[in-house]
């Protein structure tokens, strides 16, 4: 027991010794923000967060061998510049709502408990929200692993002039809410069309003849739920908390490697961290061999794409722009040479920004 007393009282030692360097940080963080108010410099910059990110985890595995998990620590970390930015300006940032949300728990994580999250009833609504410059940043999903993409957030890229400035993956575990805690009692289920989507072997081997009710959102399921005892709703876990519902059954997704991406919006652009992506939207000629002599540009400067997607344009029939996301920063040498050389080889180009990876890819 003497042992297990001075073990406490080093952790004791430790969480005051922790408190004091965070409100030491807290206070370099001030003197900062004030600074950059006086030189008329951006608050928020996104390559510097990447940065202390970066090296964080660097040490936590190089020095101390990741004893504390490098993806608590990303949390950790998230909150702790989160609180810091608050100080100098808290930033607002629009999400596909309501609360309680997918998209609403990506806002969260990539910018912490200090922002000012203001929830948008459509993709569109975001986007606006960033353009007129109401917001700092959006946030709106862009696919899922499952169901694929979200065709109206690509969509909005044809006409708008937002720019990527990030991404988050996060997995999606959906669970069956309900204010009965019995499977039995549950005649209908309500829920977004995707999380449905996900969840349909699931309902089908279980409540068979359950109905099942399409809605705006998860979290507008969850309101349904909140007001009938033989409603359930799915949704993730923050959504049983927020409404304060049962979990009648947990992880009902039919697939366990389910993940959504979510981009971050802004009216700027990033410079290179060292790890980031591009995304572009192109048109090409209909005619045999457009689209490959296109390909064939990346393929020659040796850029990797990780994603291709074909859309219509909606200018005429049968007429189809192409998103794509490739490895590395429009300012790298040899994306430069061939983004020059694909001016020559499409109707029209659109580099929809260069950003950080995910972190999640990452760790």
């Amino acid at each position: 027991m003497e042992e297990l007393k001075k073990l406490r009282e080093e952790i004791d030692r430790i969480d005051e010794e922790i408190l004091r360097l965070l409100n030491e940080r807290a206070k370099f963080a001030k003197k900062i923000g004030e600074i950059k108010t006086k030189r008329n410099l951006p608050i928020h910059v996104p390559e510097r967060e990447r940065e202390i990110f970066e090296k964080i985890l660097r040490l936590n595995k190089e020095v101390y061998g990741e004893i504390f998990p490098s993806e608590a620590l990303i949390h950790i970390y998230r909150e702790i510049i989160s609180a810091c930015l608050s100080l100098e300006k808290s930033l607002r940032i629009a999400y596909l709502g309501p609360k309680a949300t997918f998209t609403h728990q990506a806002a969260l994580e990539f910018f912490g408990f200090s922002a000012q999250f203001i929830p948008c009833s459509t993709i569109k609504d975001v986007f606006l929200e960033v353009e007129n410059k109401r917001v700092d940043y959006g946030v709106v999903p862009v696919e899922n692993t499952i169901e694929g993409v979200v065709n109206y957030t690509l969509d909005m890229f044809l006409s708008s002039d937002v720019k990527i400035a990030g991404e988050i993956v996060i997995p999606i575990a959906l669970h069956l809410l309900s204010t009965s805690d019995k499977l039995e009692d549950i005649k209908r289920i309500y829920s977004h069309k995707m999380a449905l989507a996900q969840c349909r072997d699931w309902l089908e081997r279980n409540l068979p003849f359950v109905q099942i009710i399409e809605v705006d959102s998860t979290a507008k399921a969850c309101e349904i739920a909140l007001e009938d005892e033989t409603a359930g709703a799915i949704a993730s876990e923050v959504a049983a908390y927020t409404y304060h519902l049962n979990i009648l059954a947990k992880n009902i997704q039919d697939s366990g490697d389910n993940y959504t991406r979510f981009l971050v919006i802004a009216k700027k652009d990033l410079k290179p961290t060292g790890n980031d992506k591009t995304s572009l939207l192109f048109g090409v000629k209909d005619e045999p061999g457009a689209l490959y002599r296109v390909l064939e540009v990346f393929y020659k400067h040796g850029i990797n794409l990780t994603k291709i997607e074909s859309r219509p344009s909606k200018k005429r029939a049968w007429d189809y722009v192409f998103f794509i996301d490739l490895e590395g920063h429009k300012e790298n040498k040899r994306i430069k040479e061939a983004l020059e050389e694909l001016k020559g080889k499409t109707q029209f180009l659109k580099v929809l920004g260069s950003y950080p990876k995910a972190l999640f890819q990452e760790s």
